[in-house]
């Protein structure tokens, strides 16, 4: 490791290094084997889990409704963040390759953002859709039509693929003054931004991406969940407060397991807490591989309509005979 170190720290500033060296679980770097099947195990069941949830919402025409779209595209980014990110972080656990080429680098660094963006618009746009089923349920139809639907489609997807397109181009130009050391297993904009010589302008560009994104998403949907306590607050019966509720539970559940660790991993580097690097590399574990193995979980448990569908598609057809 500190052989490694010492041949990627340039004694000036230079143009975007041919690799950058990534950085496992300390303390796990003699024992592989210990956290490789958690981590085969974490990206086998998240991509079941999601999967699953792919499968019944595309065979199923009762679930062809806004909600179950968004819940769609949501296992989708789940699927895509896991797939991304594994990779690298199975080359640490099972061989300790470190090093990664610039190029795959800023490639994992592109997708792995690009999901993480795609969630993020995903769980607005579902938080959206709960105000305004709540909110506003005898025009509910009439707001989110399909139309309406495929609008806020192509907008995540212009969001996603507009804000990260010019960012490895970006990255990959600006100079670098720092070593090439990552903090993480896997590569992040901020991350390799951070290595950039002192007044180059990727760097704040990739700060505006992340503020844009992650600063203004959360405050949204708490906003939208304000308007939605708001609402049960004057509703006199209490199975219909319940009922409300539980089509909320999953959601606010799964916004928390996705922004919790982000805010914390925030506020850390802001504030240069005094943390160890175990602490640091497990909270980024946490918020990127925890919520798509989680996900599938909650919605399965917590909707009604998608557990209901997944135990009829499971269950085994008895066949009759004629009479």
């Amino acid at each position: 490791m500190s052989t490694l170190l010492t041949q990627t720290a340039p004694n000036s500033s230079t143009s975007m290094a041919p690799t950058f060296l990534l950085v496992g679980m300390p303390g796990l770097s003699g024992v592989p084997s210990w956290w490789t099947m958690p981590l085969i195990a974490v990206y086998l069941l998240s991509a079941l889990g999601n999967g699953t949830i792919l499968w019944i919402i595309a065979l199923e025409p009762a679930l062809h409704r806004p909600m179950h779209f968004f819940l769609f595209l949501l296992s989708v980014s789940d699927i895509g963040l896991v797939t991304t990110l594994t990779p690298t972080l199975l080359g640490l656990a099972l061989a300790g390759v470190h090093t990664v080429p610039a190029s795959v680098c800023l490639l994992q660094m592109f997708f792995v953002h690009v999901f993480s963006v795609m969630e993020s618009s995903v769980l607005l746009a579902m938080s959206i859709d709960r105000a305004l089923a709540i909110c506003r349920p005898l025009h509910y139809s009439a707001l989110l039509t399909n139309g309406v639907i495929s609008k806020i489609s192509v907008a995540i997807a212009f969001r996603c693929l507009g804000l990260h397109l010019p960012l490895p181009f970006l990255l990959a130009c600006m100079p670098y003054c720092c070593p090439q050391v990552l903090t993480h297993s896997y590569c992040l904009h901020p991350d390799v931004a951070r290595l950039a010589c002192p007044g180059a302008w990727g760097a704040a560009y990739s700060l505006f991406v992340v503020l844009s994104v992650m600063g203004l998403d959360p405050l949204l949907i708490f906003f939208s969940y304000g308007l939605i306590g708001k609402v049960l607050q004057g509703v006199e019966s209490r199975e219909d407060r319940w009922k409300a509720g539980q089509t909320c539970a999953a959601h606010l559940s799964a916004v928390l397991l996705f922004y919790i660790p982000m805010i914390l991993l925030a506020l850390i580097s802001h504030l240069e807490l005094p943390i160890t690097q175990h602490t640091h590399t497990l909270l980024s574990y946490v918020h990127f591989l925890l919520p798509p193995l989680i996900n599938p979980i909650l919605y399965s448990v917590k909707m009604k309509e998608i557990r209901e569908r997944i135990l009829y598609r499971l269950q085994p057809r008895k066949m009759g005979c004629a009479q």
